[in-house]
């Protein structure tokens, strides 16, 4: 072996060139392209992941969430409307109820005029029978 040669002043080198190289890329755009790439190949693996379920379960036929998530807002549109009806019905009933009572107190009327019109007979046939007695 060589005596000139110092295995300390190479690791030395080294050691300074390779901390340099990786200085100067992490100062650089480094870590953002590597997030970067990490992130899109997250990305399409989820994608790709999505769609593999979304056909698996369209092959088992089971309900993806986003199925349920559309009948529940079609159920949560039936519930209203279902509500809407009930009120709509409610003030007919409500309204006909009034017209029962009505009738009613006008069947009342009528049998109330009817008595004090058989009353006013008897007056009338009353005074008139007075008056031919005198």
């Amino acid at each position: 072996m060589n005596q000139d040669f110092n295995f300390f002043n190479v690791w030395k080198d080294f050691y300074s060139q390779s901390s340099k190289f990786f200085d100067e890329k992490i100062s650089n755009d480094f870590p953002s392209q590597g997030l970067g790439q990490v992130l899109e190949m997250n990305l399409q693996f989820k994608k790709m992941l999505d769609e593999s379920t979304l056909r698996y379960l369209e092959f088992m036929n089971v309900p993806s969430r986003h199925d349920i998530a559309n009948i529940s807002s079609l159920l949560v549109n039936v519930d209203a409307k279902v509500d809407d009806l009930e009120e709509i019905l409610e003030e007919k009933l409500d309204g006909q109820g009034d017209q029962g009572s009505m009738q009613k107190e006008l069947a009342t009327l009528k049998k109330e005029m009817k008595s004090l019109d058989q009353k006013m007979d008897k007056i009338l046939s009353f005074l008139k029978s007075s008056e031919e007695i005198k």
